[in-house]
């Protein structure tokens, strides 16, 4: 991601994305243009919205790819994750291009943004009291980790090849195989540790 180092009101953020041709995140003031998405981080993110998409068919929750923003509002943050999850009314009425109160927020991790998805981003969605899991999935070796509010602590699970994720707060597992379905080339433990 590349930076534009002046400040810009959130009011302004919101305008010029409207326009804009490329997508941005919103940090404190300052914009951040997004790199576009590779194959299997495409892949991967279509195959868990599917999956988690017709779990929650007849609930009242709804998921979202990565073009809607969540608006956190502490943080002073707009972030496009790759899925979200939002069960909140207020987020599935009206027709608004952000969204404030996501259960799930899951990001694929690309070597340009794993740092910051698993330090500074975390840390700004956990401003967000609605947010029960926050998922971080590999595309490069079947690798999911899933942390999970407990009170005012965070727990994390890791799973593997042949494992079956869970995500407890929307009743949903499945199994690691089908959200790398097509995904070819992977790591094995053995080339990771090399």
């Amino acid at each position: 991601m590349v930076a534009l180092n002046y400040y810009i009101s959130p009011e302004d953020y919101l305008e010029g994305e409207r326009a804009s041709p490329i997508k941005h995140e919103y940090q404190r003031g300052l914009i951040y243009a997004m790199v576009g998405a590779k194959k299997f981080h495409v892949i991967i993110a279509g195959n868990i919205a599917r999956s988690i998409g017709n779990h929650l068919a007849n609930s009242p929750c709804i998921v979202m790819s990565s073009d809607i923003k969540v608006r956190l509002v502490e943080a002073n943050c707009y972030y496009y994750p790759d899925v979200v999850v939002t069960c909140h009314p207020d987020d599935l009425e009206g027709n608004e291009d952000f969204i404030l109160h996501p259960k799930v927020v899951i990001e694929i991790l690309s070597k340009s943004t794993a740092k910051f998805d698993r330090t500074a981003k975390f840390v700004d969605y956990q401003t967000c009291p609605e947010l029960e899991e926050y998922v971080l999935i590999s595309q490069t070796e079947k690798l999911v980790e899933v942390r999970t509010r407990q009170n005012d602590r965070w727990e994390t699970e890791i799973y593997t090849n042949g494992d079956r994720i869970q995500l407890k707060s929307i009743d949903w597992n499945g199994p690691i195989d089908a959200i790398y379905q097509k995904v070819t080339g992977l790591a094995t433990e053995e080339t990771v540790n090399l």
